[in-house]
């Protein structure tokens, strides 16, 4: 009777031992998934830091305002000219029927 309450206790006491340890693993798991998404997170922040700079340095020269300002506003000095690129359009052509074909020999 005694070794069979022994048995039982130390029973509980392993699953209660699993039980810790399985918690213990699955928040290992957690931690490392989150460590791998606020690494991801840094090397995006490092490299919109690297293009915030970069937009910074052109913007400290005349030439690199004057882009800013032109592109944000669609101003012109002046006496500059508006160009208008107009795209070629395609004009659908109408294959030609057989018998269209065969009354154009005629």
């Amino acid at each position: 009777m005694r070794q069979g309450i022994i048995i039982g206790v130390l029973l509980l006491v392993i699953f209660w031992l699993l039980s810790s340890i399985w918690g213990l693993v699955e928040k290992a798991q957690v931690a490392v998934s989150q460590a791998h998404d606020v690494q991801w997170q840094y090397q995006a922040l490092e490299k919109r830091k690297t293009t915030l700079e970069a937009n910074l340095a052109a913007l400290k020269t005349a030439h690199g305002q004057d882009a800013a300002i032109r592109t944000a506003f669609g101003v012109a000095r002046p006496g500059e000219e508006v160009i208008v690129v107009v795209t070629p359009t395609a004009t659908p052509t109408a294959t030609p029927t057989w018998w269209q074909r065969f009354w154009s020999w005629f």
